[in-house]
């Protein structure tokens, strides 16, 4: 059975008894473990559970519609990689993978109501309470429920998908009970932590664990930067709490590691630092505010690093600078890394898009890079994020089937407005389109239907111009060159090693 990451509500687990260690090394270090571990976490359980709510949702049912294969025309470039296409995507309904993606289905119809459940907790004793995004996203009715059993109508007072937290509000004759957020910051790996929540629609549930990782991407938005836990996590538990022994919250549960929708003891929670800053603005204005620069960055690999003159593959590669945005007036190119951002490294991608999200807008911002071998410091004044908009495709005559080439084991064609429509791409991306890639080319990062727009700092706009610039590049007796690709719409920085048919 395919493993997943599946976004599930966690639970709290708790400690029944005295932890012992046999023969211990150290008295003085036996002691420390000693006070550290309760004996109990029922009194720390009465405390906190009132204040955590189950969430119901109900909204309409509509049968799903999976993508329609492209056509392309007999004789282009494209035949054989349209023919690989058609065999991913032309499958029985039966066999739609995770994705919920298979063959094109008739008209969505109603189906009626459906149901779903979750957690949450009140973080203001006038009613506001905290869940995940993916617990009420698409409800038409959210209904929170007490641990008394008092149910309540709840209104969405705002949500943000990136972080996938969303905050509620409710009515009530009395003030509700309320938590208190902790620190996220100095939680450590080994520390004892509770989480509370609503597993398999059952009811007001706590289990008990330990933080066993930080700072854990799951690609599942980008401002990934979770705590993993071993506390059980299962269905349900998802917007509930994980609470430190102090009875603040630390996390919001939200996702688990399983293979087969169970716990299997690993479970992710939204760090308490994060989230508190996004509830603080959603109470206020019902939206988040973010920092934006104007950057598509990707990943510094290995193969990048040695080839841009890193010692090390660290930093945030600069795939795209968007014309008009921050990055552009503050002069940063294509091709540039990001070493460091106001004053801090940048290490990982998500460095970057943390601090840049976390910055204000109109505030300045001075950004480190290595460009062409050499340290150069630029200064953007951050502007706020725009909200994302789609591109329209152009549309576009036959394909244009002179001039292909074949180069390392890449077959290549020229990029015209028919062939650029069928990809779905802008008017104005240029490139070389690859058709087909030789099993004889090996481990090479492109693939059919991939634009090369870039070979190293040149543009090509020909079959030929990939040519000769990989010549030259051989010639001049370079192991491997950076390649600028597009590949539906996004454009990203790939190393082609050379020395190889």
């Amino acid at each position: 059975m395919r493993k997943t990451i599946a976004a599930l509500l966690l639970g709290t687990t708790v400690l029944t008894g005295p932890f012992l260690i046999a023969n211990p090394p150290h008295a003085a270090a036996a002691a420390v473990l000693t006070q550290d571990m309760p004996v109990t976490f029922a009194d720390l359980a009465a405390k906190v559970t009132p204040a955590v709510v189950n969430v119901s949702t109900t909204q309409e049912a509509k049968a799903e519609r999976g993508p329609r294969a492209p056509n392309f025309p007999p004789g282009s470039p494209f035949e054989e990689f349209f023919k690989q296409f058609q065999d991913q995507f032309g499958q029985n309904p039966s066999d739609q993978n995770s994705l919920g993606q298979g063959e094109e289905q008739p008209e969505a119809q109603p189906r009626g109501k459906m149901g779903s459940l979750g957690s949450g907790f009140i973080v203001d004793p006038s009613g506001y309470v905290v869940t995940n995004n993916h617990v009420i996203d698409g409800a038409e009715e959210i209904t929170v429920t007490l641990q008394d059993g008092t149910a309540l109508k709840a209104k969405l007072v705002g949500r943000d998908a990136k972080t996938d937290i969303a905050l509620l509000k409710v009515k009530s004759d009395k003030p509700l009970p309320s938590l208190d957020w902790g620190n996220s910051d100095v939680s450590r790996v080994g520390d004892w932590v509770m989480a509370v929540g609503n597993p398999f629609g059952l009811g007001g549930t706590v289990t008990k664990g330990i933080i066993s990782a930080r700072g854990r991407d799951i690609h599942s938005g980008p401002y990934d930067d979770y705590l993993q836990l071993d506390a059980a996590i299962n269905r349900g538990n998802s917007g509930g709490p994980t609470f430190n022994l102090n009875g603040q919250v630390i996390g919001i549960n939200t996702a688990i590691y399983s293979p087969n929708g169970g716990s299997v003891g690993i479970g992710f929670a939204i760090p308490s630092n994060l989230a508190k800053e996004v509830v603080a603005q959603l109470k206020d204005s019902g939206h988040v505010e973010r920092g934006w620069l104007g950057v598509k960055i990707q990943e510094v690999s290995p193969d990048i690093a040695d080839t841009v003159g890193l010692s090390q593959s660290k930093g945030a590669l600069v795939a795209e600078v968007t014309p008009g945005s921050p990055a552009a007036k503050a002069g940063l190119h294509q091709g540039d890394v990001i070493l460091s951002y106001d004053g801090k490294p940048v290490d990982t991608l998500r460095d970057l898009t943390r601090r840049v999200a976390e910055t204000k807008a109109g505030d300045k911002a001075d950004i480190k890079v290595l460009r062409h071998g050499k340290e150069t410091t630029v200064t953007a004044d951050i502007a706020p994020l725009p909200a994302e908009q789609k591109v329209a495709s152009a549309e576009g005559g036959p394909a244009d089937t002179s001039a292909v080439e074949t180069v390392k084991g890449l077959k290549l064609a020229p990029l015209d407005g028919a062939t650029r429509s069928r990809l779905g791409l802008d008017d104005g991306v240029t490139g070389v389109v690859v058709t087909s890639v030789s099993p004889k080319a090996g481990d090479v990062p492109v693939r059919a239907g991939d634009v090369i727009v870039k070979v190293g700092d040149q543009t090509v706009t020909s079959p030929s111009d990939v040519t000769k610039t990989l010549a030259q590049a051989e010639k001049d007796g370079r192991k491997a060159v950076l390649l600028l690709v597009n590949r539906r719409g996004s454009e990203s920085f790939v190393p082609l090693k050379l020395g190889h048919a």
